[in-house]
């Protein structure tokens, strides 16, 4: 059995982060071990949620994996709270990489043309050099915006995805990929950049007209956990992005669960079906 590692921050109630990496990765028949950053009494959309920072934690537990000779198939890193936590992070990189093992970065940041309001304006920069080190990079369009500089965009044309994949590829990760591109009406996707074979590549689906929190988080899981089961990365995105917009399509009959998420746990059948 393959096994991983993610690295982001866990709130006890709400489905993000942790409480959504673990559950669906382990259930795609991946071991999965976690390096938590912190610990939220909620995720960040209820409020005043209480926070535990856990950055003194993250070299002591490293040091003591070391000890123990323990190794991973995959890096997966998720929200990271300050630049500090990337420091730590890009030497843990530097500690457990082998060769063939892919380190997958979501450079949870920012959204809808935004930086997270927790982050100073020099935390894209700080993010820029962690995604150096990662062999698939996996932002939204405007995390991509910051990470290059170029300017966010609601509304373009297939160059305009292109041109900032091919800038994201210039960081340092051989596979580049956007998430939420939209190139025609009533549809939602994803496309990616190949940098070794030059090479683009587009999956799209039904865009649903309604948005959850964590869904990002669902998706990149999704992702890790089809690449440790042997899918190409094409594969892996297209049954991600499947289970994510069928998890929303679930979710959007149940009136209950918009402050908490989408109801991942009710279509896991589908996905461990769909990954067979």
């Amino acid at each position: 059995m393959k096994r991983i590692v993610t690295i982001q921050d866990i709130s006890c109630v709400g489905k993000c982060s942790l409480t959504v990496a673990l559950p669906i990765i382990s259930a795609m028949g991946v071991e999965t071990a976690i390096l938590p950053t912190a610990v939220l009494s909620t995720h960040t959309m209820f409020p005043s949620p209480t926070c535990a920072d856990l950055t003194d934690e993250i070299e002591p537990i490293s040091r003591h994996w070391v000890s123990q000779d323990l190794d991973f198939d995959a890096i997966y890193t998720g929200y990271l709270a300050s630049g500090r936590q990337i420091s730590l992070v890009s030497r843990f990189f530097q500690t457990f990489r082998r060769e063939g093992t892919p380190v997958i970065v979501d450079p949870a940041m920012a959204d809808n043309g935004k930086l997270y309001p927790a982050f100073s304006p020099d935390f894209p920069g700080q993010m820029r050099e962690l995604c150096r080190q990662a062999d698939i990079l996996l932002p939204n369009i405007t995390e991509a915006s910051l990470l290059t500089g170029l300017p966010y965009r609601e509304k373009y044309d297939r160059t305009y995805p292109e041109e900032m994949l091919k800038a994201l590829s210039q960081l340092g990760p051989r596979y580049a990929v956007l998430t939420g591109v939209s190139l025609a009406p009533g549809r939602l996707g994803v496309m990616g950049y190949d940098k070794e074979e030059n090479r683009f590549f587009r999956y799209d689906t039904e865009h649903l007209p309604i948005a959850y929190h964590g869904t990002g988080d669902v998706f990149a899981s999704t992702v890790t956990g089809a690449l440790m089961r042997g899918k190409s990365l094409e594969e892996s995105l297209q049954i991600a992005c499947d289970y994510v917009v069928e998890t929303i399509r679930v979710t959007m009959e149940n009136p209950d669960s918009r402050s908490y998420g989408v109801d991942f746990e009710a279509t896991i059948p589908w996905l461990v079906n769909r990954l067979a």
